[in-house]
């Protein structure tokens, strides 16, 4: 059986320590329009879909939330019930209720990351370089390394031209096999610009001896800077039978 939870209880939970989820489940762009900063989008459409991926401990605290707090909460507390779930929780007053308590909303996805990836370049002042500049650059012919930090199949939907398929969690193992001469700069990318200051910041504190550089704004920046995105390219960094494989002839595989 569900239960309600005040928006002052759940600001309390959400800074004492213990496990919590926290989901918006009403539709995506509900969600994108305005949401609480650690609400993680689980569309009631998608409930039984997701809900064990994103909340894989049955015993957790699961706090929901929609609009009002009587819209599709209460049915998706009864379906989480129902499959098991036995600390649910409901948001009193929903996101109406939250921003009725004084308490802040966020619009757009991704919020907490993309916050993180800011201060990271406040903080560590991370070198960037423009779409215009990089274009500039990749005329010139001089020597140049272009990393896409994505997953490999958001980089095949887009990517910079010549640029190089190297998630951001393998850079640290990938580099010595990317770039073999310590003066050639680098530049990393990604459709914006969070995981490019990312993965460019992690290479700097790694001491990797290039220069590097996050591209600013990443393909969305490209775009609109009216240059040619290109699309469906399979190149990523060469596999090694050293180190765990994940990409081999342009497929995903798990080994």
């Amino acid at each position: 059986m569900s239960q309600i939870i005040t928006p002052a209880q759940l600001q309390q939970w959400l800074f004492d320590g213990q496990e919590i989820a926290l989901f918006d489940v009403r539709e995506h762009g509900q969600y994108g329009d305005a949401h609480l900063f650690h609400g993680v989008t689980l569309p009631y459409s998608r409930l039984e879909l997701d809900i064990r991926r994103l909340a894989p401990n049955p015993n957790v605290r699961l706090v929901i939330y929609d609009q009002t707090g009587s819209d599709v909460a209460p049915r998706a507390a009864l379906r989480l019930v129902a499959s098991g779930y036995c600390n649910v929780h409901l948001l009193e007053g929903g996101v109406q209720g939250w921003q009725a308590s004084g308490r802040q909303l966020f619009a757009g996805v991704h919020v907490p990351s993309k916050a993180f990836g800011e201060l990271v370049e406040q903080v560590s002042h991370t070198p960037h370089v423009t779409a215009i500049e990089l274009a500039q650059w990749q005329a010139s012919g001089e020597p140049l390394v272009v990393l896409d930090g994505r997953p490999f199949d958001e980089y095949r939907k887009m990517t910079i031209p010549g640029s190089v398929c190297c998630p951001n969690g393998e850079l640290g193992y990938r580099i010595p096999e990317l770039v073999s001469d310590e003066s050639t700069p680098i530049v990393v990318n990604c459709a914006g610009r969070t995981r490019s200051i990312i993965g460019a910041q992690t290479l700097i504190d790694m001491g990797v001896k290039n220069p590097v550089y996050a591209l600013e704004n990443g393909t969305q920046g490209w775009y609109l800077a009216d240059l040619q995105l290109e699309h469906g390219s399979v190149r990523h960094y060469p596999v090694s039978a050293a180190l765990p494989r994940r990409w081999q002839n342009g497929l995903r595989y798990t080994p």
